[in-house]
């Protein structure tokens, strides 16, 4: 892990809330919120600010009282006076303002120019600051398609106008890693501010980026449980969670609680975990190949990345087509169960031709009858 690394934002209750048909209701925000706390997060973007979130300054309060100073409290808000206003009247520890840096949607969406971003920028951090939000940051949207020059422009106005952090948004999933590699690195060399990154996963590289972005020295990345969020959506949590805990060593989160933080979300939304999901898939240390499993009984390493136990799973051998006799044999003889070698082809040739795998249970069963 770099020395600039900061933190993770889960944007799940922001971000995530935008995936068609989701709708988290009060007790599905203070769950999710107990959750994320008890895994670790950084800091938590709670939702949007805007007087039509009337939800808003309440969860705040809440979020504060289960949060007891652990964890940043976030709002994000695009740079409009009411919005600004809204959010400092539910005091977030920081307010993340966003606003469109390419020329796509600059001039299409809202049909303005750069200099009018400019000027918004340094107007919307001054009076968010003026009002009282100390932490102000500013999402660059689209910033994986914008014009370079124009990226740092923004990005040096953001820092010389008070704002402590930008947020590079690949908002449509197009970087790959050497890409963001690029965008932060140019960054890092030309601004002196902390910088996060915001990976959409319309490839399906949300998360490998955010680990590139911050391998090359980004401080902070963005990410959803479970990756809800617009289209393919967002880097996933329990991924970067997973790998920086248990591939990386750090000893700030607790991998253990990402299946309960996922199968709550699930629920929440509608979802169904896929059983080989990274990390929190049910069947990810289900194994019936006999290679793999005469591997496992010799040393766990040779075929898993980590102890089942570090997310509260335990591996489960299966045994079938797929399965061998010399993985079979190990199995029966840490049992204490000895066959001759009859008696274990002629087994082994069972299993095989079963149509169903078997679990160890059943396995020994079979054995025993085969020993008398």
């Amino acid at each position: 892990m770099n020395s600039n690394f900061s933190g993770i934002i889960d944007s799940t209750l922001r971000e995530g809330e935008q995936a068609p048909g989701v709708r988290f209701c009060c007790r599905d925000r203070t769950a999710l919120i107990r959750a994320l706390l008890a895994v670790g997060v950084d800091e938590i973007e709670l939702g949007i600010a805007s007087p039509a979130n009337d939800h808003i300054p309440g969860l705040m309060a809440e979020t504060r009282r289960l949060a007891e100073g652990g964890c940043r409290l976030a709002l994000w808000s695009r740079c409009r006076p009411e919005d600004i206003a809204f959010a400092a009247r539910c005091r977030p520890d920081v307010l993340s303002l966003s606003i469109p840096v390419s020329d796509l949607h600059i001039s299409q969406r809202l049909q303005r120019d750069r200099a009018w971003v400019l000027r918004t920028v340094a107007a919307s951090i001054h009076r968010a600051r003026s009002l009282g939000m100390e932490r102000v940051a500013l999402g660059l949207e689209d910033g994986s398609r914008a014009d370079q020059d124009f990226l740092l422009q923004v990005a040096e106005t953001a820092a010389t106008s008070g704002a402590f952090r930008v947020r590079l948004a690949d908002t449509v999933g197009i970087c790959s890693p050497g890409a963001i590699t690029a965008l932060v690195r140019k960054l890092r060399g030309t601004v002196d501010i902390d910088i996060g990154v915001h990976c959409h996963n319309d490839f399906g590289m949300a998360t490998a980026n955010s680990i590139a972005a911050l391998e090359a020295g980004a401080g902070w990345l963005d990410a959803t449980v479970l990756g809800i969020g617009e289209r393919a959506g967002n880097c996933r949590l329990e991924e970067v969670i997973g790998f920086l805990a248990l591939q990386q060593g750090s000893d700030r989160y607790r991998p253990e609680q990402l299946p309960s933080l996922c199968r709550l979300l699930a629920t929440a939304a509608g979802l169904t975990i896929a059983a080989n999901h990274p990390l929190v898939g049910r069947e990810l240390f289900t194994c019936e190949t006999g290679l793999h499993q005469h591997g496992l009984a010799v040393n766990p390493a040779t075929y898993e990345p980590y102890d089942p136990g570090r997310v509260g799973a335990q591996r489960q051998l299966l045994f079938g087509l797929k399965t061998g006799t010399r993985a079979i044999h190990l199995q029966l003889a840490s049992q204490g169960i000895e066959l001759s070698q009859r008696q274990l082809q002629h087994l082994v040739s069972s299993v095989r031709a079963g149509g169903e795998s078997l679990d160890r249970e059943q396995l020994l069963l079979l054995a025993s009858r085969r020993e008398t």
